[in-house]
């Protein structure tokens, strides 16, 4: 029972985290990253996983954090963004990847708009002394992406095995 509440809690909150961390700050923590990549190392025994499906699950956390790195290099993405998408890939493995960057970008494509947006506007009064408001309008800031790679995984992650294993309303009543 602990093993499924955390199978159907762990990953979600660890990306509402990343989400609300980088909105806040502007930044998230290597932390998050590696306690999703623990997680998934900790809990894919118990989830019914085969040797194929992790080593699936493995390729497509490879594969993004190298194509995110090739992006951060190029300095359009931020580090801690880089490596919060590659450690969703892991979770979500290639069966939900390419839903996980489709959604991932029509929300990022929506943020952007609507920060840029929102830069237009001066800040109200009574909102100029909020310092991460500030840092979100400056415009020299980035956009914090985190927010749509967590939105894009949420989206797709009651579709996975990790929730369809689940026995929900064996949780429910106990």
């Amino acid at each position: 029972m602990i093993v499924d509440l955390l199978r159907i809690s762990l990953f979600p909150a660890l990306m509402a985290f990343a989400a609300a961390s980088d909105l806040i700050t502007m930044t998230i923590s290597n932390r998050v990253s590696l306690l999703l990549v623990v997680g998934f190392a900790l809990l894919v025994p118990f989830s019914g996983f085969g040797a194929y499906d992790v080593l699936s699950h493995v390729g497509a956390g490879a594969a993004v954090l190298t194509v995110a790195f090739a992006c951060f290099a190029m300095g359009w993405i931020g580090g801690g963004d880089a490596k919060v998408a590659a450690a969703a890939a892991l979770w979500l493995g290639f069966e939900h990847l390419l839903d996980y960057l489709l959604y991932t970008s029509l929300f990022g494509g929506a943020l952007t708009l609507l920060i840029l947006s929102f830069r237009q506007w001066p800040v109200p009064y009574p909102l100029v002394g909020q310092s991460w408001l500030l840092r979100l309008h400056d415009r020299e800031t980035g956009i914090p992406y985190g927010i749509a790679l967590a939105t894009g995984a949420l989206m797709i992650y009651p579709q996975t095995q990790w929730i369809r294993g689940v026995d929900l309303a064996r949780l429910a009543w106990g």
